[in-house]
């Protein structure tokens, strides 16, 4: 019960990051500072005080990058393969008691995998809002952004069950976006 609780950890904050990229490791730091969550071996600088005032300043200085409209779209190019390593870290840092081959295995595939399908859809959607305002519009993607990693974090940490399920139902709907949008071209 115990890995597949710290595989919806990891598959959470994966998720997360798909939105920001360093707004999860912020929750993980803090969740792991308090005792809510355990981490791997090799994985304890993340629930450090050093730790825990770097990811504070990159997650307010990638938040307010995100405002500045054209920058978002330059910092969505370099976020997508960020955003994927940071979920495979991630889902790694969470998945105690396992194999490294396991660990590695569910990180890449998993972690990696969610990481990098939220993080498409934020591109997409960025890139929509881009051409269809001007950019003007792109504050409030950024600001739906920060409050879908935000949510998604302190679910995975407080109710992990609660963030898969959202995230599920988020994949869900960009394969049911994707594919009407196929049919439509």
């Amino acid at each position: 019960m115990e890995l597949a609780l710290s595989i919806l950890i990891g598959l959470g904050l994966s998720a997360a990051c798909g939105y920001r990229v360093f707004v999860p490791f912020l929750v993980l730091s803090i969740a792991a500072m308090t005792g809510h969550v355990s981490l791997a071996e090799g994985f304890a600088w993340i629930g450090t005080s050093y730790a825990l005032i770097a990811f504070a300043v990159a997650t307010v200085l990638e938040v307010l990058a995100y405002y500045i409209p054209w920058v978002d779209n330059v910092l969505d190019v370099a976020a997508t393969p960020v955003a994927i390593v940071a979920g495979i870290v991630l889902t790694a840092s969470v998945l105690t008691d396992v194999s490294p081959f396991l660990r590695w295995s569910l990180a890449v595939v998993a972690g990696g995998g969610v990481a990098g399908a939220i993080q498409a859809t934020t591109v997409v959607v960025r890139g929509a809002s881009s051409a269809t305002t001007g950019g003007l519009g792109n504050p409030v993607v950024a600001t739906g952004e920060l409050g879908g990693s935000l949510l998604t974090s302190v679910l995975a940490v407080v109710v992990p069950v609660a963030a898969v399920l959202l995230v599920a139902l988020l994949l869900v709907f960009i394969v049911r976006f994707a594919r009407r949008r196929a049919r439509a071209c």
